[in-house]
């Protein structure tokens, strides 16, 4: 009898120690992680119990906190014109977590980054007062680019060319974030992310799409800066029609009277000559390409302005027609219209790419600067001559050629077309680009502006870059010279 007390008060005191260890091991190894996973309430209510700081543009905050009634959470986020700056906010729900600078900048925002403490906060432990966040959007490019797109469904996004500020970033259909900032908004997270618009989707930053023709800036620097051509009035060697090497299909022109037969490159922008780029870049080859593709931001996975940004791709292991496809930015080439903002700004600022960034500074509750991100971080991508040639070129395109509604009174404007098919065999409506800089010589402003309509309700013969997007990027050029 007293061994078996013996053995059972063994096997008790084993079970203790193993209790008083796995105890100790939570607390000291698992405690952070266990503090930090999402599904912890403690967190969620510790992130909600006090008025979150504010996302800020131009001085005002676009985001606020209110009280709510019942339940753990004290506070619910609120936005003001939600829609609008969606794209740049993203949502802080209680159900559904943060995305964008709501996400990135979570600790900031509900006060527990640890740069926000005194020492005497961090003696007691007491939670310090949240942050802000200060962006670089301007108002009045974002709203005349918001009202330009209405009800189509595309993107736009608008730079400063020389400090590298994104000044605006639009995605229709947008959406309202107050909508599922509280815990009871399933009905209408269900419905957003079950709507046919995909109005959650940042197109703006997150959806790269076939650039088309505006894809051809990129293929006529590569050749400006590899020598292949002297400047862009030098005429090239281009059938009309073309013939995709390794196949007996001819490769035509949307307009069948353009002069595009051995056209310069100024008139193969101003008519968007496909033969002639389809075969300037078989000429190239697809290496050259892709490294003047990825000078200008192509295949960067480092986008992050912080708000990461999904990278524009230019493919590899193409065979000659499917590098001659490349070359006027259809097969598997895609593009945001952050990139091709980009490839703009690029240009405008004489062959130097600034940074893109959208956030400036995140301050304290006092307004100390915790982090700033400074303007003109640049590096080069072309000479300041081909970007000088270019320039001229895609001026052309606007007074003369395909560009013609993105003229500004009194303003230097140049631009690019595209017109990207898509779907098998072309069966879907084709995607709609203008890529443009304008430039005010009297005030000294400059923009860089990037538009895609993914889709709207004009007749398929009537989708062109002109036609849907130019006219959305003039609004978002001349709000900015403004």
């Amino acid at each position: 009898m007293n061994k078996t007390i013996r053995h059972t008060a063994v096997i008790c005191l084993l079970l203790v120690l193993a209790l008083l260890l796995r105890a100790s091991w939570v607390q000291t190894y698992e405690a952070k992680a266990l503090a930090d996973n999402p599904d912890n309430r403690r967190k969620i209510m510790a992130r909600y119990a006090q008025p979150l700081g504010d996302i800020i543009v131009a001085g005002s905050p676009v985001t606020g906190s209110r009280k709510t009634h019942g339940g753990d959470l004290a506070y619910a986020r609120t936005y003001t014109d939600g829609g609008l700056y969606a794209p740049v906010t993203g949502y802080s729900s209680q159900a559904y977590g943060s995305t964008q600078l709501e996400g990135i900048y979570a600790d900031v925002l509900d006060g527990t980054d640890p740069r926000l403490k005194n020492p005497l906060s961090a003696l007691t432990g007491e939670k310090a007062e949240p942050g802000d966040v200060l962006t670089t959007i301007d108002p009045a490019v974002q709203k005349a680019g918001y009202r330009a797109l209405g009800g189509k469904k595309g993107a736009a996004v608008a730079l400063d060319p020389s400090t590298g500020r994104v000044l605006g970033v639009v995605s229709t259909p947008s959406y309202d974030p107050s909508r599922i900032s509280g815990t009871t908004d399933g009905a209408a997270w269900r419905q957003l992310t079950g709507a046919a618009g995909k109005p959650m989707t940042n197109r703006a930053l997150r959806q790269p799409l076939p650039p088309g023709s505006t894809f051809k800036l990129v293929v006529a620097a590569a050749a400006l800066e590899d020598g292949l051509y002297g400047s862009v009035d030098e005429a090239t060697d281009s059938p009309d029609p073309y013939t995709l090497p390794g196949t007996s299909r001819p490769l035509g022109n949307e307009n069948a009277s353009a002069p595009c037969e051995n056209a310069s490159i100024r008139t193969a922008l101003r008519y968007s000559c496909n033969t002639v780029f389809a075969k300037m870049a078989v000429r190239l080859g697809q290496d050259k390409v892709r490294a003047m593709a990825e000078k200008f931001g192509f295949d960067d996975t480092e986008q992050d302005m912080p708000v990461r940004a999904s990278p524009s791709v230019y493919p590899s292991g193409m065979d000659g027609a499917q590098t001659a496809l490349s070359g006027i930015g259809q097969f598997d080439v895609t593009a945001t219209p952050l990139q091709m903002a980009m490839v703009s700004a690029a240009l405008a600022h004489d062959g130097l790419l600034a940074a893109p960034h959208m956030v400036s500074k995140v301050v304290n509750a006092k307004g100390d600067t915790l982090e700033s991100h400074p303007d003109g971080d640049t590096r080069r991508i072309v000479s300041a001559t081909t970007a000088e040639q270019l320039r001229s070129a895609m001026v052309t395109v606007v007074t003369d050629g395909t560009g013609s509604n993105a003229r500004i009174d009194g303003a230097e404007v140049g631009g690019k077309t595209g017109t990207a098919q898509h779907g098998v065999d072309n069966s879907g409506t084709p995607y709609a680009w203008f890529t443009s800089y304008a430039k005010d010589s009297a005030t000294g402003k400059e923009v860089a502006v990037a538009v895609m309509v993914e889709d709207s309700d004009a007749a398929r013969s009537e989708v062109s870059g002109n036609g849907l997007a130019a006219p959305i990027a003039r609004q978002m050029m001349a709000a900015a010279l403004a």
